[in-house]
């Protein structure tokens, strides 16, 4: 439900939500589906016997409590658990208003709806209908406000097996470590840049976590609740009610069948010859002043017969191929930061202080061109690859 989301170009907008930690923004249906779907095919059992923990998400607006509550036959599944967020505790408070489904409950209490999170579970055919779908979840007010890292929320982690959510754009570093504390299976959503942070690239090039099947065409969608729209002024459409972000991605460590699709690729002087891109075709590669590797600005224009080491975007992490390439990083295991690349040195008059300004992000690798007059030209975060031996 808690979106992470930084549009390119809307990153005034983006800071203004991150710092109001207005991040409130709704998952579609169809995403969800056509996203779960992708783990369903490559494998028909993978959430059977499971218990499905469902956190920071507002159990009676989530589309993904509905998913998972129509869908919990069809898949199997054990038990589905969901929580919510108390409005109190919340940056946003405005707007709020208790669901039908809360206050026709006896359960109901005008304090605690405000105070407290809430807990909807699903494990049994509670009306007597002869199957178990959304007319069956149970809900109680959690004891706390359902904090993912309260005590409380933190059982229900431990108790799952899978933990699927769109968690919070301001939390999403802290919410993927308390998952990976667990040695937990996840379906999250979180944003391109979330990928470049110090504690999530390592688990990629490990192969321990990696993208999931992604949103159609690159587009994602979501819902906003009422007064966040002046956060994202440009990609809020009035008419539908959604906001549009094309940088959002799904992170997870369950298999699924494109993750093992090669690159279709062309060989270097293919490229060279046919490449649609002005900076490769007739031109070439360029190579770094700094770093012993060819500099590729496309995914689509990576040599497929080039053995040496190749900066590639961050974006080559949706097509990425365990089985085709090696994500690799100079020296094998390093230290983040300075102590990370010896090639972030910039080479004279240019001074250490002046480069960081230039490239403040120290996750993946900055490598630079030199221009004429010996001017630095940095290259936006580069990840380095190698093809397959």
């Amino acid at each position: 439900m808690l979106q992470n989301y930084q549009p390119m170009a809307k990153n005034s907008n983006l800071s203004q939500a991150k710092s109001a930690k207005n991040d409130e923004f709704y998952t579609q249906y169809a995403d969800i589906q056509n996203e779960i779907n992708a783990y369903i095919d490559y494998n028909p059992d993978v959430f059977r016997g499971k218990t499905i923990l469902l956190p920071c998400d507002d159990p009676e607006w989530s589309n993904f409590t509905k998913f998972f509550a129509q869908n919990f036959e069809r898949f199997g599944l054990k038990k589905l658990i969901s929580t919510s967020y108390a409005v109190e505790s919340k940056a946003v408070k405005s707007g709020y208003m208790p669901s039908l489904f809360e206050t026709q409950s006896p359960d109901f209490d005008e304090i605690k709806t405000r105070i407290k999170g809430k807990i909807f579970t699903l494990d049994s055919d509670t009306n007597g209908n002869g199957r178990i779908d959304v007319e069956d979840l149970q809900w109680k007010y959690l004891d706390r406000d359902g904090d993912f890292l309260s005590e409380e929320v933190t059982a229900l982690r431990d108790e799952s097996d899978i933990i699927i959510t769109n968690p919070p754009f301001s939390l999403f570093r802290d919410f993927l470590l308390w998952i990976i504390k667990a040695n937990k299976k996840f379906i999250i959503i979180g944003n391109n840049n979330a990928l470049t942070y110090k504690e999530v690239f390592p688990l990629i090039k490990n192969n321990q976590v990696w993208l999931g099947n992604g949103f159609n065409a690159g587009n994602a969608y979501f819902r906003i609740v009422s007064g966040a729209d002046k956060y994202v002024s440009g990609v809020y459409d009035e008419t539908s009610g959604l906001v549009k972000f094309r940088n959002c991605c799904w992170l997870t460590n369950l298999e699924h069948g494109r993750r093992h699709q090669p690159l279709q690729l062309m060989t270097m002087a293919e490229n060279i010859k046919f490449s649609k891109h002005k900076e490769i075709k007739g031109v070439g590669y360029k190579r770094y002043d700094n770093y012993d590797a060819i500099d590729v600005p496309f995914t689509d224009a990576i040599p497929s017969d080039y053995e040496g080491v190749m900066g590639v975007p961050i974006t080559f992490l949706d097509k990425y191929c365990p089985e085709q390439f090696d994500i690799i990083w100079r020296g094998g295991d390093m230290e983040w930061a300075e102590k990370e690349c010896d090639f972030f040195t910039p080479p004279l008059p240019l001074k250490m202080a002046e480069y960081k300004k230039q490239d403040r992000t120290w996750r993946v690798q900055n490598p630079y061109l030199l221009c004429e007059n010996d001017k630095v030209q940095t290259v936006y975060q580069r990840i380095f690859i190698q093809k397959k031996k």
